[in-house]
């Protein structure tokens, strides 16, 4: 690999001395840390870039200042972006920064770059330079290929949960001879180790690489090829990479072993990224590799774009206050040149997750009728199950709306195959439902013996159900395709004899359950999975208000024929994870109870790490916002099937109270809702014992307590009224008082005990509940 003639470099004299006189126009307008970071050139840097502080300008200003002063080539400089459209928008930018562009960097993703590497040197990794690379369909077929020859059976060890596992361990750089064997235990009596080999022998054989082997293979020639890496050390003077904190450890050992072309202290390498909006480490990204920067490069400047130019000086106050309780980080403070403030954040407390879409759905409405334009406003919810209620309720409003990141909520196809279940049990004549799921879950059914259902169906002309009974009682399919057909249509008959006395959402958790459809979704191992079992937990919670499954699947069929595809001005949902990198007016955070942000898993299983990988996304939804950020939690919430009594996030407890204004609806039934709610989190011996020392929310919450009825709450002063009892608050019900349970239905209030009631219920007899899931009857 020849190294490109010297440059030439500005003559001295006249020229140098006019340069130094008038900087060049790409230079205008940067600031000082802008700039700083832009003209450092040499050495190892590190620039630590908050949100909204241009990072994508000081990164192609830089790359365009060493073309354009002529300090190396474009073939010299390596930069590498974590996505193709934040590559293809940097090149753009240097087009148009460098009018006389003498070849273009290498500029790409991580993987991009690597096939291109690999192709060039095929042979050294037992490949050719034609080598196909594997998607996921053709990955898992390989692997059910390799299940099939050890005899393992795919139905107990899916082949999609090797994938995962597969995905894992190339994300962590290690090849078969590298995986512990710990690791590899607990999949297929202790045989994950094996077919690794195996795996990768059948790609080497097919002359194929499949996604995580671009990496893999690329760290494997330079390792295993010091000349080949000592070409690449010569080539690139300069490495740039955008986004670092979301490199996993196989992006980073790729690096390092291209950075070492010089000693640490003299390595041109520049990495930018934000170690606050580490929020992927759910798929293999390590925030400790932006952490450990000036380790790995001792000598290495660091630089902090801290001024931001997308939101409010509140907004910014927020986000600092609530992020710096984060122990893991290197630290940096946002701020703006902007003199005003801006609008507070707001919190609200509402009862339940409908009216917590009914207050936003009312808001966006506001400030439609203002003249904000939909496009400007966003729901960031942390899990997609969320996201049901808010789209129901913009259709009931007629506002158009946009899910970002993955289908609406009722074309997802989860969703889509427990709607077609129903559909066939309630119209056993839906052909298009029975060749949905008539294999869904897999039952052994080939394409041989659908065909024939379906030539039978229209040879007699019946639905495809009814053909299916006759053909089960007949000789012409096999043995084992008859008994499971002859099954499916038993289940069927049962399901419909039970929808006359089942509830709707009681008859989908049994179909769901017996038709092996939960036990699909357990066994896949896929980071989608819990995803999908959620959304259906929210189907089956959506069907509650409905007594008939023909009043269901009517309403879904007018859901879904309201087609909102062509929409130009729409309010976007989508998942914190999916909003990173975009901004808008006004930024809508629902679901901020602890359970539902931070996650119960973060809380249960991860740790601080966990917990601070939540709040780092909490960072991130609020920093979406320019002008506004509405946060809402709900005091009740449906969580994996059953109501829980929801207390705030304690999140918001982080939140500096000067920037946010609290806003408490109260219980949508007359109650004032905290009882298991904020209350619950103060120490019942002296609720406010640390009032002092900790700022913030409790305050807010003490002169709440102090309150009777909703309404605004205000922070006001330093002080607390210390004389506030919230163990003997008075309930909003008495003794012999008839009230309502959504569950247990019509009963008398027999006792209360500070938040909780004993009732007697005509129906389901005496039970204790919390004084949140009441109303008045």
């Amino acid at each position: 690999m020849a190294d490109p003639a010297p440059l030439p470099r500005p003559a001295a004299g006249p020229i140098t001395s006019q340069l130094n006189r008038r900087e060049p126009d790409y230079l205008a307008g940067l600031n000082a840390e802008q700039r700083d970071a832009v003209l450092t050139t040499e050495g190892p840097l590190l620039v630590l870039a908050g949100a909204g502080t241009g990072k994508t300008r000081v990164l192609t200003t830089r790359i365009a200042h060493i073309l354009n002063q002529r300090i190396a080539w474009g073939s010299q400089i390596l930069a590498v972006t974590f996505t193709n459209k934040a590559a293809a928008e940097m090149k753009k930018r240097i087009h148009e920064l460098v009018p006389a562009l003498d070849g273009l960097p290498w500029m790409g993703t991580f993987h991009s770059i690597s096939a291109r590497i690999l192709r060039q040197h095929a042979e050294l990794v037992d490949l050719k330079p034609q080598f196909t690379i594997l998607d996921t369909d053709d990955q898992i077929r390989v692997i059910k290929q390799l299940l099939e020859a050890e005899n393992i059976d795919e139905k107990r060890w899916p082949a999609r949960q090797f994938a995962g596992m597969l995905d894992a361990w190339k994300n962590r750089g290690l090849l078969p001879k590298d995986v512990p064997a710990s690791d590899s235990a607990y999949y297929a009596n202790g045989k994950g180790g094996k077919l690794y080999y195996d795996y990768q022998a059948r790609l080497k054989a097919l002359n194929a690489a499949d996604f995580g082997d671009l990496l893999l293979e690329c760290i494997r020639l330079f390792r295993e090829n010091p000349e080949v890496l000592a070409e690449y050390h010569r080539k690139f003077k300069y490495m740039l990479v955008d986004e670092y904190q979301d490199s996993n450890t196989a992006q980073y050992l790729w690096l390092r072993l291209l950075a070492q072309g010089k000693p640490a202290p003299e390595a041109n390498i520049c990495v930018v990224g934000d170690d606050d909006q580490s929020i992927y480490g759910w798929r293999g990204a390590e925030v400790d590799n932006i952490l450990r920067f000036e380790s790995d490069f001792p000598g290495a400047k660091v630089i902090k774009l801290e001024r931001n130019y997308r939101s409010t000086a509140n907004i910014l106050k927020a986000a600092s206050t609530l992020i710096a309780y984060n122990e893991g980080r290197l630290g940096k403070t946002l701020f703006t040149d902007i003199a005003e403030g801006g609008e507070p954040l707001s919190f609200t407390q509402v009862y339940d997750s409908e009216e917590e879409a009914r207050t936003v759905g009312e808001e966006i409405e506001q400030y439609q009728r203002q003249g904000e334009p939909l496009n400007s406003m966003a729901i960031l919810v942390r899990a997609s199950f969320q996201m049901r209620e808010f789209e129901e309720r913009f259709i009931t409003l007629g506002i158009n709306y946009r899910v970002i990141g993955g289908p609406r909520f009722y074309e997802r196809k989860e969703i889509r195959d427990a709607l077609a279940y129903l559909r066939l049990v309630a119209q056993p004549a839906d052909d298009l439902a029975f060749e949905r799921i008539v294999n869904v879950p897999k039952r052994g059914l080939g394409d041989s013996t659908v065909k024939m259902l379906m030539e039978t169906a229209r040879s007699m002309n019946l639905p495809l159900l009814d053909a299916t009974r006759l053909l089960v009682e007949t000789e012409e399919l096999k043995p084992k395709q008859r008994t499971t057909l002859r099954a499916l249509v038993g289940q069927f008959d049962d399901w419909a004899r039970r929808s006359e006395s089942l509830q709707p959402y009681e008859l989908v958790e049994q179909i769901l359950e017996e038709s092996g459809y939960t036990d699909m979704l357990s066994a896949d191992k896929s980071a989608e999975s819990q995803g999908r079992k959620e959304n259906l937990k929210e189907l089956s919670r959506a069907m509650e208000e409905f007594e008939t499954l023909g009043g269901f699947l009517e309403h879904i069929a007018l859901v879904m024929d309201r087609d909102n595809a062509d929409a130009t001005d729409a309010v976007t949902i989508m998942t914190l994870h999916s909003a990173k990198g975009l901004e808008f007016n006004t930024v809508f955070l629902p679901g901020w109870e602890d359970g539902t942000f931070p996650s119960q898993r973060s809380m249960d299983e991860s740790g601080r790490a966990g917990l601070e990988e939540e709040r780092r996304l909490g960072y991130v939804g609020i920093t979406r916002g320019r002008k506004r950020v509405r946060i809402s939690a709900a005091q009740n919430r449906r969580i994996h099937g059953l109501w829980q009594s929801a207390i705030p996030s304690r999140f918001v407890d982080e939140l500096p109270p000067d920037a946010v204004e609290v806003t408490d609806r109260g219980s949508a039934y007359g109650g004032y809702g905290y009882g298991g709610g904020a209350a619950s989190r103060f120490n019942k011996a002296d609720p406010f014992e640390s009032v002092y020392e900790t700022p913030g929310w409790q305050r807010a919450r003490a002169n709440q307590a102090s309150r009777k009825g909703g309404g605004p709450l205000t922070i006001e002063g330093e002080l607390v009224a210390r004389s506030v009892d919230l163990g003997s608050q008075t309930s909003g019900f008495a003794r012999g008082e008839r009230v309502f349970h959504l569950k247990f239905g019509y009963g008398e209030v027999i006792s209360i005990e500070g938040n909780k009631l004993t009732i007697d219920f005509e129906k389901a007899g005496t039970k204790k509940v919390l004084e949140s899931f009441i109303k008045k009857g």
